[in-house]
């Protein structure tokens, strides 16, 4: 009687139940992490797509600035008057439309 009340599990089922803990896990980062992560990426790269010249932007390091010029990898922007700066595109954080707050 002792014997059949603290048996051991054999081994099947204690493989199936780490393989549903490692699949639960997955799971959750995908849906937590992965996934939101991915969603922004595509959002920031619709963003850097979009830009056109005389949007009011904001970079990654924080300096405002208009763009006024557009390159493949690169976007000029003038921060003051006459005084113009290089930035890769996917510094860029914001971008202002003309027309908008």
């Amino acid at each position: 009687m002792y014997l059949l009340l603290f048996q051991q599990p054999d081994a099947t089922s204690s493989l199936i139940s780490t393989i549903i803990m490692f699949v639960a896990i997955f799971l959750i980062f995908y849906f937590l992490i992965i996934r939101p992560q991915q969603k922004r990426a595509r959002e920031h790269q619709k963003l850097i797509e979009s830009l056109k010249k005389g949007d009011k932007v904001i970079t990654s390091s924080g300096i405002h600035g208009k763009v006024v010029g557009l390159d493949d990898r690169t976007i000029l922007l003038e921060v003051d008057d006459g005084v113009k700066i290089k930035f890769e595109k996917a510094a860029i954080a914001v971008v202002n439309r003309e027309g908008q707050s």
